[in-house]
């Protein structure tokens, strides 16, 4: 066992960014390999996306980990759900169909509806349509007021609660066993881990950002293959050394 807790984004950290959510490949190996990291580290290993909690379980099934999901609105430990309910969130809800409307002549964008938030996408669309897609989602964010905040990430803008940040997630998982008293690892990939990176920093941990965009992260990693050899080496044993890791 190691004294770290590894917290993991899954879009563009340990998996490849697909054209469409759905559309993404997880290898055969992944799941296992996080198995048996999961073990050595006493289960101090976590998901920490902006997908729901189900949708990872799909990718990874028939594994089950602990995950904070939609940017920590949702949080499971040990197998205990809390948090992520459509139904508290009304105004959102609310504001969701004229979403919808707005973005309806759009070609190649695309409405992620995950209960507690809603994503829009226009990685396939032209720019003009594109940059609609971002006005449309930034309007509705701003009609919602101070409860929800909007969160940019790679052609892709997602409203979420104003309290969801994925270093939220990181700082309430880590008040609970089995991540209390280690030291935290975060690895991701796009602005929306930004805001872990300070919390990880903050904390004294190791902030990982993976590919070549500005960062706070003090190492870096270049890609989800990168990712993946790192984890399945640790997997099998190989000393979690992070100064071996390259810098920032």
């Amino acid at each position: 066992m190691t004294d770290f807790a590894l917290f993991l984004d899954f879009d563009g950290t340990l998996v490849e960014i697909a054209p469409r959510p759905d559309q993404v490949v997880v290898p055969q190996e992944l799941a296992p390999a996080l198995l048996r990291l999961r073990d050595r580290l006493g289960g101090a290993l976590a998901i920490v996306t902006g997908r729901p909690i189900a949708v990872i379980d799909d990718f990874l099934s028939p594994a089950r980990f602990d995950v904070a999901g939609l940017h920590g609105v949702e949080r499971r430990v040990d197998g205990v759900v809390s948090g992520g309910s459509a139904e508290d969130h009304p105004a959102l809800r609310a504001r969701i169909a004229g979403l919808k409307d707005a973005v309806r002549d759009l070609e190649s964008v695309l409405i992620e509806d995950k209960g507690a938030s809603v994503a829009v996408h226009w990685r396939l669309a032209t720019p003009t349509d594109a940059a609609k897609a971002e006005e449309a989602v930034k309007a509705a964010a701003s009609d919602l007021g101070a409860d929800y905040r909007l969160q940019l990430g790679k052609a892709v803008g997602e409203i979420v609660p104003a309290s969801a940040t994925k270093g939220h997630a990181i700082r309430a998982l880590s008040e609970a066993p089995p991540y209390a008293g280690r030291r935290a690892m975060f690895l991701g990939d796009d602005l929306t881990d930004e805001k872990a990176f300070a919390v990880v920093n903050e904390e004294g941990g190791v902030s990982v950002r993976i590919g070549g965009s500005d960062t706070i992260a003090t190492r870096r990693l270049t890609d989800p293959d990168a990712v993946r050899a790192l984890i399945y080496a640790w997997a099998d044993g190989a000393p979690m050394d992070p100064d071996a890791l390259p810098p920032a």
